[in-house]
């Protein structure tokens, strides 16, 4: 196979600003799906715009505005918008056959090989795959659904700030009370822990003279008798937060979490949907640490662009009868094609090893800018999961979501978008297709630095 430069996946010319935005034919779609669909929509009123044409990290909307694309349908799109090799797949798969359930194909058999070859640690070539439903929520209610039957338990740990779906259990362990509070109660015996969000720490203190004090909590609950939670059927956690803000966590904080449930007998489920697939650098982010997890939870990337989740986990907890889990999804043959062909494609040109790359590169520019930006309270990354808090005083760190808000909105009408994410909002996200070049990347890094300093000099 002859390796295109990834400069070709791209719109050449992006950002590029021809009308508005919006523009008046994104302006009329958008009052059209404010008049015919639901009221939960979200994104487009944040950053309003309709969208066209997808290539590389980079979108056109039906104006023929360019965006350089920092949000990535949110760490779904990690080789690209309508990456070549995935739409040559998908092609060749559609005039086929495109739906399956659970009966065996050649793209699924393709996919489960690729998926247990680039598994972490101890699960690779000796784990099993299940596909459930399309989503990330669906292969969270699987993973619990396999650590209750497996251990006759019903109660989960969880971790502030921590993001798994929006259906129930998903929900239920999901830190963001926002999300949750409409629709209690939601599932029982849930107990949340600290995460190592080293610049808020729940302790006051500093790593590393904090002795990693969130894990021993999380040891100290379990071993003490009057806690209050009695020994749950799994802990679940990303290894790298991504709605919470983009945080990884300090050198031996998940290796202690992994050190603690496998004393407990607690199945721990990591939660690779948004942090998996290279977008820290490595495969799957919990390969930082050198933990493997008894049960992980993939979605997003994984279909390359379509629908799909599934969970891989270690062979002993595979004591599921036949139709212990079952989804009419399940079998979504076409985006198998996909994601083998994604798989492919990242491991061909070595896109963790690239957003590693990149993703320092990223980071040293946004420190630099952090000593002279005065509201910008942190700065971080790993690979291309991009965070950047904003706070009205670096002292105090008081939360400033009205001015991450107010970056978007200006990056946006520069022609990068972006989103938000953190415990209070106030925290600006970069969750790039993996195949952003470094010209792009100093393109939109320059918008958004530009986007600040305005606002900056407003105040």
């Amino acid at each position: 196979m002859v390796k295109r430069p990834l400069s070709e996946l791209n719109f050449a010319d992006a950002p590029k600003i021809v009308a508005g935005p919006p523009g008046p034919r994104s302006k009329s779609l958008l009052e059209k799906q404010l008049k015919l669909e639901g009221g939960a929509v979200s994104y487009p009123r944040g950053t309003p715009v309709a969208l066209d044409e997808g290539r590389g990290a980079t979108i056109r909307d039906v104006d023929g505005n360019i965006f350089i694309d920092f949000f990535g349908g949110a760490g779904v799109l990690n080789v690209g918008h309508c990456n070549p090799d995935v739409v040559r797949a998908v092609k060749n798969q559609v005039e086929k056959l495109t739906h399956s359930l659970d009966f065996p194909t050649r793209p699924r058999a393709e996919l489960v090989e690729e998926m247990m070859s680039i598994a972490p640690g101890a699960l690779r070539g000796a784990c099993k795959v299940l596909f459930g439903g399309p989503t990330g929520s669906d292969a969270v209610e699987s993973a619990v659904k396999l650590a209750k039957w497996n251990t006759g338990r019903f109660g989960l740990m969880a971790f502030e700030g921590g993001y798994h779906g929006m259906t129930g259990v998903a929900l239920g362990v999901t830190g963001d009370k926002k999300f949750k509070e409409k629709y209690l109660p939601l599932v029982p015996e849930v107990h949340f822990i600290p995460y190592a969000y080293c610049y808020r720490c729940p302790f006051g203190l500093e790593y590393p003279g904090c002795g990693l004090r969130c894990a021993s909590y999380l040891e100290h609950i379990l071993d003490d008798p009057n806690s209050g939670v009695v020994d749950p059927a799994a802990v679940i956690v990303e290894p790298v937060q991504g709605e919470g803000g983009s945080i990884a966590p300090p050198e031996g904080f998940i290796r202690e979490v992994r050190r603690i449930t496998e004393e407990h007998s607690i199945p721990l489920i990591m939660d690779e949907i948004q942090a998996g697939l290279g977008r820290t650098g490595r495969m799957w982010s919990c390969e930082h640490s050198g933990s493997t997890p008894d049960i992980m939870t993939i979605s997003k990337g994984i279909g390359g662009g379509l629908p799909l989740s599934a969970i891989m986990y270690k062979s002993e907890l595979d004591t599921w009868t036949p139709g212990a889990h079952i989804g009419t999804f399940r079998g979504h043959v076409t985006a198998m094609a996909a994601g083998a062909a994604a798989l492919k494609f990242m491991r061909e040109y070595d896109l963790p090893g690239h957003a590693a790359e990149l993703g320092e590169h990223v980071l040293r520019r946004l420190e630099e800018a952090e000593e002279d930006r005065r509201y910008i309270g942190d700065a971080r990354a790993l690979g291309l999961m991009v965070g950047i808090e904003f706070v009205k005083d670096k002292g105090t760190k008081e939360p400033w979501p009205e001015m991450a808000r107010d970056v978007r909105t200006e990056c946006y009408k520069r022609g990068v978008i972006v989103e938000l994410g953190g415990h209070y909002y106030n925290v600006i996200r970069f969750l790039p297709p993996l195949v952003l070049t470094r010209e792009l990347a100093d393109r939109g890094l320059d918008v958004f630095l530009d986007a600040v300093k305005t606002l900056e000099d407003r105040r």
